[in-house]
Formats: structure tokens, sequence, C-alpha cells
């Protein structure tokens, strides 16, 4: 690639849906070479942008960031550092979440376009509705939610604290726990509250880990340690197959994305299986080189994290797309929720 590549353009390039998923066809054209590289740390230097990128991007793009890890511990970092722009490739929500700690700075995102099934399955409408059922309940929302959902949140909560956040709400007090069924059927476990009402969302790819697949990989791999994510179908059989003593309960452990990376580094197992987006595998085995991880699901890559193309990313910093923008009234009442998901402590990362 020379610093004039074009990027090329397809119809379905510009917006057209991809027949095949209903998803935009990612920008495309260029190769993640070398001068590739070179070209866009020239072009970051010269805007004093910070790219941020989430375990969940492709290779490429982890490598030529200068942060990868979960979403809110990035938002938190593009708060932090001492940057004009900050370019966050991951999906949407998770550029309007560091747009909320960062109104100063301009955020943007290589592809717009690229949305979340869970941050999609409530929208705001949904939860002034379901509040006005439950009026007297506290809203948990975690973090995978649009800035406007999080607006309309009293607590917010990662993947990492959620059952912390939700024991330190009085007993008594109706909880509403948002969007994703996966992760609050865990909270409702290991807090044993029976007023926790949970919306029905989900993560598609997540949810596709099925209990199924995971039974048949602890077979084929009777010595493996096990790394779950509770946004996973498979999070419950995995505690039923350690309840069983199908697999040593010391060996299973339901995780963030960054409990992850911590848990590779401490792990003295030979090989481990994952249960979460595939792209989380390539910070795993940066981690950790001399251990063997395994994805539970190789075909559980999300289309939208892939839609942070080399081509995307150069368009970003060559044109200043795409920004993302939130309104500053919806932003401070966001910046609020987060805020006292802070307090309570171990906020972890976004998921």
């Amino acid at each position: 690639m020379t610093t004039d590549t074009v990027i090329t353009r397809t119809e379905t390039d510009l917006g057209m849906p991809d027949p095949r998923h209903g998803i935009p066809a990612a920008y495309g054209g260029v190769e993640a070479d070398a001068a590739w590289a070179a070209e866009i740390k020239r072009l970051a230097k010269a805007r004093n942008a910070t790219i941020l990128a989430h375990n969940y991007q492709l290779p490429a793009i982890q490598d030529i960031a200068d942060h990868v890890g979960d979403s809110l511990a990035l938002s938190r970092i593009a708060a932090e550092v001492d940057a004009d722009e900050i370019i966050f490739c991951g999906v949407h929500f998770m550029a309007e979440t560091a747009k909320i700690l960062s109104p100063e700075k301009r955020v943007l995102i290589p592809d717009e376009r690229a949305g979340c099934s869970l941050a999609d399955s409530i929208t705001a409408d949904d939860l002034r509705a379901w509040k006005a059922d439950y009026p007297d309940a506290l809203v948990v929302s975690y973090v995978n939610t649009t800035a406007e959902v999080k607006g309309l949140t009293d607590i917010c909560c990662t993947s990492s604290n959620a059952v912390d956040v939700v024991a330190s709400i009085d007993p008594d007090r109706e909880v509403l726990f948002l969007p994703d069924q996966f992760l609050g059927a865990h909270v409702k476990r290991e807090t044993g509250r029976d007023n926790i009402h949970i919306w029905a969302g989900e993560c598609h790819v997540h949810a596709g880990i099925n209990g199924d697949e995971l039974t048949d990989q602890v077979d084929s791999h009777p010595d493996a340690e096990l790394f779950i994510h509770p946004e996973c179908g498979c999070a419950t059989s995995a505690l039923y197959l350690a309840g069983e003593g199908t697999v040593p309960a010391d060996r299973v452990q339901i995780l963030s994305t960054g409990g992850m990376i911590d848990a590779a580094r401490a792990t003295h197992s030979k090989q481990v299986l994952v249960a979460t987006e595939v792209g989380m595998l390539h910070q795993l085995r940066k981690a950790a080189p001399e251990v063997d991880f395994q994805a539970v699901n190789s075909r559980a890559a999300c289309p939208y994290m892939k839609m942070i193309t080399p081509a995307a990313l150069l368009r970003c910093l060559r044109e200043g797309k795409d920004e993302v923008h939130v309104a500053p009234d919806v932003a401070e009442r966001a910046r609020a929720s987060v805020q006292r998901m802070i307090e309570i402590g171990n906020p972890g990362g976004g998921e």
C-alpha cells in the first residue's frame, strides 16, 4: 500500500445491507501491511489522536492500537490521555461511552454503522415503559447499552462487577436489570434475589455459544480449563458441568474479557477452552503464548466488530469520519449512572 492508496468502495460498502446477514458490508480494498501501519501512525500523530481497540477487533486493528481492552477500561483511558481525538475501534455504544466520559474531546469511530445486537435489544422507549410498570424499582444497566438508555439508568455495571452492584442495593428494593438475560441470570444466581426483573436481551454471538457445544469440547479436551463469558448461552451449562463433577469446579471461571486476560497470565493449565467472541483469542495468546487457547465455538465472530477494517481506520484518519455525538443533557445523565458504579468500586472492564 502506498500513502495515496484509494479506498475502494462498492455500492455495498457505502451502506447497502449485506443480504447474507442483514448487516452492511465493511469498507475494503486496503491490506494491513507495513506501509498501512506506517501511514496509520503518521496520520494519528498529525491529528494528535489516540487509537483504542476493543478485544474483539481484528488482530491487525488490535496490533496498531495504542491501547487494547474492554470498552469501559478504554473509555476511562480516553478520558485520561492527552489527545485531541479518540479513535475508538469497536461498536457504536462503546464510542458513545468514550464521548460521555470525554465530552471535551472529539471521538471518532471508523464505521458508525458498526452496531450491537445486545445494545439494540432495548431502546429508551422500551425502558421508559418498563420503568412505568415498576415505578419504585432501581434500574441497573450493563454498559453494553446506548447513551440514551444509560441516561435513564440509576447505576451502570460491567460483567465483572454486576454482582457487586446489585448486591449493594437494598435487598427490599426491586431491581430492573438490563439488557442481557444471561448476565442477569448469573447475577440472580449469585445474589439469590427474587425481586430482580431481567430484560430478555442477548448478544447474538454469545447466545449462540451453547451448552451442547461446550459439552462436546469438554469431552474432547478433558484436561482443559474453561474461561466462560457470562453473556454466553453456555454459562449455565458450564456451572452444571462443574456441579456434576464433569469438570472440576476450580477449572471453570466465569469472566469478563478483562478478567480473561488476568486469568490467562495466572493459569497453570496447558490448554484453555474460551467461550466468547473469537477476537479475544489474539490478546489471550499474546498474554500467555505458552498456553493453547481454543474457542468453544470457532464461528463466534461478531460481524459488527469486524466492520472496523484496515480500510475503515485509514478512512477515519484521513477524512475525520465518523464523529460520535451525544446530546449534552443525555451525556450528563449517563455520566452520573457510570459514576455511581465507579463509586461502588471494582468497575472492572466494560464487558
